[in-house]
């Protein structure tokens, strides 16, 4: 049966419903470019969403060369055929005429082409000058969540063993790395314990700070899928916004911004308070139990609602859902990890699962979410401040171990400390240590904390930037060299998404003009340095992406994230495999810890642990003492109150987020015209009360001010929390007349003009959730509402005001589900 539906305006499609413990049956979502029909296509080539974390599975469309839509793969375990709005019009974007085809070089103070040649010879002589000069640690390096695991795997060796840099991160410190800071606190290790199939069976599903219908919709409709069948799960919502999720909770909680760990204190209480505690479990497989009992007696609901400004009773129900579960799965995204207390909060969700044991099992786990398509392989390939294969870098055996992978000296390596995160990265640069600094698939100039901070940083004449990117974003324009690259579809690689599932995604047309792959800069720069291993051979052995696999598969070996088990092969014609893939695991691995914790023995985890208030790490010896059998780790939190608050000249708390029709700064989703369209320009959300209060109207001109800067938007009434002001980060000028930046004549529309550079202490990961900000009125609407969707939590409180988000019809195909999947074919 085949359906034409407006993915814009129903951003989730038609309902198939299924039944506890049963499969999800396969609903095939296609888009074609207008005047293109299914029996015009000439070729469809397998590939995956690179617009979220899902892992999407896809094929794209081709005819003469030429990309013209996307269907979704129906046997594939994450998405079963389904594609969210960003998968179905977001490859317009590689198609735009802005597109970079040539290298620019900075000259006069201009940006000007040149030859791959000329390019490629200042970055090598930039880099040799420095490092006669001033040394390995005047090199850094920031990358993306969106290149594939054998570009970050390549930059990593060659950033590690050939330059010999500790400054070597991801933008994924800015969404997940707490995810993996929290995994590695309790279980030894990063890797997701559970599994996009746990939705299937849960019976209550507990999304903390998860707005999971706009970050991972094709989840989403797994979720409504399970809603509309027999046994439905209950949903606990956790998220100061009326977002889907929310509107369709069993419990809402909308705590004050920044109390999490209080919020969290009080339901471990309850839990404990009415013996909803596996303690067979507890005495087994962990370690703190006693501490976590201890720290948590005092914080009652009724002391919580205090706190967090949330009914005590309405803390009770949530607590009775959670310890009632017969098998519980909890999310959480950046509603947690961007806000205080980023990692002490999550780790008191991994608690929750260790006191009643619920993991291992099917419907029972925990997904601390990834917010990029390829984050995480960001962490395991060590592109992101870890070393690869998740070795401990206080582990001399682990560091001599990689040394061997790589054929070099364990004193190559750098690990002397931690691992410099990204905004102690640009602490150098602003300071001056690091002058030369190379950013690949991301843009710092709109998606850092503190914008004309990050702005002036990467001004100065003494930081020598090269920047390498699909358009001249806002960040490229401050570059020194701009070096263009391929994108998804028009290169070959690996990916893998937020529940360990591996993907392939294959070339399918040819990129515009000279851009090149981001493995073939890498390897190219690589060549040029001469990088030697200690023999004198080359340190980078390969030449290609599936080379380059087979390399990753060697350095993952024995290692939690083992991939030596897979290849390009097997990843070919089928579903995408869940990780490790080894021979105890041919097929994969759909759940970690069904038998056990297995990577937290102080010999092979990944780190020792820290101190949650202070970040401060723990030594082998102390993580011996205290966990010698390598059990999972229950480590309390007191909740600690933020470090800014509102006061007479701040009055409101804002928090920043995503909408469902956008990616990151925008970059590819800004020109694809029907997502362009259903959120065209920032807004600000503001609660129906306080819009009373103040005055204020839907489609009102107002400014957001904080102590660091300033924006503008049109406002958006809705029933977000009393006292909170809601602003999209995804905005910043390319699309404006400034072009990189605010000006006189260009107010400030990006929502980080505002936010502070301040980071969790654990994870190092930025706290977008914490600003204090003052509303104020520019001028009075004309009546036209605010640019904001209607079809998401930014949904107005008057919506007969507010014409209805639409414009993008698609194909739904639905099938029957096949009577038994193999891996070729669909399961594991």
């Amino acid at each position: 049966m085949e359906s034409s539906v407006d993915r814009i305006a129903d951003p989730w499609g038609g309902r198939v419903p299924h039944g506890r413990h049963q499969p999800w049956p396969a609903r095939v979502d296609t888009r074609l470019a207008d005047g293109v029909r299914s029996e015009d296509v000439q070729r469809w080539v397998q590939a995956a969403s690179i617009l979220h974390s899902d892992g999407d599975a896809m094929d794209i469309a081709v005819v003469d060369g030429r990309m013209v839509g996307v269907r979704g793969r129906a046997v594939d375990r994450v998405n079963r055929g389904r594609l969210g709005p960003k998968d179905l019009f977001g490859w317009q974007a590689n198609a735009s005429p802005d597109r970079l085809t040539r290298p620019l070089v900075r000259e006069g103070g201009r940006l000007v082409e040149t030859d791959w040649d000329d390019a490629m010879d200042r970055v090598v002589s930039r880099s040799r000058e420095l490092l006669d000069e001033r040394g390995p640690g005047s090199l850094g390096f920031y990358t993306s969540g969106q290149l594939f695991l054998e570009e970050y795997y390549t930059l990593a060796v060659l950033a590690r063993a050939g330059i010999g840099t500790n400054h070597l991160d991801g933008n994924t410190r800015l969404c997940t790395s707490t995810a993996a800071e929290a995994l590695k606190e309790s279980f030894g290790c990063d890797g997701q314990p559970g599994s996009y199939d746990d939705i299937d069976h849960a019976d209550v599903i507990a999304l903390f700070g998860h707005n999971i219908a706009e970050t991972q919709p094709v989840q989403w409709m797994r979720v409504l899928d399970r809603l509309e069948g027999t046994d439905p799960p209950r949903l606990l919502c956790v998220d100061p916004r009326p977002t889907p999720v929310a509107r369709r909770a069993a419990v809402h909680l909308a705590p004050r911004i920044g109390t999490n760990v209080a919020l969290f204190n009080a339901l471990l209480h309850e839990v404990i308070r009415t013996d909803r505690v596996d303690h067979a479990y507890v005495r087994a497989h962990t370690v703190g139990f006693e501490e976590l009992a201890a720290r948590v007696a005092d914080c009652t609901p009724q002391w919580a609602a205090g706190v967090c400004d949330v009914p005590a009773a309405r803390i009770s129900e949530a607590a009775e859902l959670l310890g009632t579960a017969d098998r519980l799965l909890s999310t959480v995204l950046q509603g947690v990890y961007q806000s205080h207390q980023a990692t002490a909060a999550a780790v008191q969700v991994n608690n929750l699962h260790l006191i009643r044991g619920m993991l291992g099992r099917p419907g029972a786990g925990v997904l601390q979410m990834n917010g990029q398509p390829t984050a995480q392989n960001t962490r395991e390939c060590g592109a992101n401040g870890d070393l690869p294969g998740f070795r401990n870098w206080q582990n001399d055996a682990h560091v001599e171990d990689l040394a061997k992978v790589w054929n070099v000296e364990p004193s190559t390596i750098p690990h002397y400390a931690p691992p410099t995160h990204a905004l102690q990265m640009f602490r150098y640069a602003e300071q001056g240590s690091i002058r030369m600094l190379w950013i690949s698939g991301t843009n710092p100039a709109v998606s850092l904390p503190e914008l004309s901070r990050v702005r002036s940083v990467l001004s100065q004449e003494r930081l020598f930037t090269v920047v390498q990117d699909l358009f001249l974003t806002e960040t490229a324009q401050l570059a020194d060299v701009v070096l263009p690259a391929a994108t998804w579809g028009e290169k070959t690689g690996t990916f893998t998404n937020a529940d360990r599932t591996v993907h392939l995604s294959e070339k399918a047309v040819e990129p515009p003009g000279g851009a090149r792959p981001d493995l073939e800069i890498f390897l190219d720069y690589a060549r040029r340095m001469d990088f030697r291993d200690k023999d004198g051979g080359p340190l980078i052995t390969w030449q290609d992406p599936e080379s380059a696999f087979e390399a990753w598969k060697r350095c993952s070996a024995g290692r939690p994230c083992d991939y030596t088990g897979l290849s390009y092969d097997m990843l070919r014609g089928g579903s995408g495999i869940q990780w490790p893939v080894n021979e105890r695991a041919p097929e994969g691995t759909g759940r970690l810890y069904t038998d056990g914790i297995t990577w937290a023995h102080p010999d092979v985890c990944e780190n020792y642990g820290k101190d949650l208030v202070t970040g401060a790490a723990d030594g082998a010896m102390e993580y011996r003492s205290l966990n010698p059998d390598g059990k999972a780790m229950i480590k309390a939190a007191a909740y600690l109150p933020p470090h800014e608050g509102p006061s007479e000249e701040y009055p409101f708390q804002l928090t920043t987020g995503r909408t469902l029709y956008h990616f990151h700064t925008r970059t590819k989703t800004g020109r694809a015209p029907q997502l362009n369209a259903a959120a065209p320009d920032v807004w600000v959300e503001v609660s129906a009360k306080d819009a009373e209060r103040t005055g204020l109207r839907e489609g009102d001109l107002v400014e957001v001010r904080s102590p660091r800067g300033a924006l503008r938007g049109r406002l958006r009434v809705t029933d977000l929390r009393p006292g909170v002001l809601f602003v999209p980060f995804h905005y910043g000028y390319w699309d404006t007349p400034a072009g990189s930046g605010p000006d006189a004549s260009t107010p400030g529309r990006a929502a980080n003009e505002t936010t502070i550079t301040d980071w969790d202490p654990a994870s190092k990961q930025p706290l977008f959730k914490t600003a204090a900000a003052a509303l104020t009125l520019v001028e009075r609407g004309d009546g036209t509402p605010s640019p904001a969707p209607t079809t998401t939590a930014s949904a107005p409180t008057a919506p007969r005001h507010v014409p209805a988000t639409t414009g993008g019809p698609a194909a739904h195909v639905t099938q029957v589900p096949h009577p038994a999947w193999d891996r070729k074919e669909g399961s594991r």
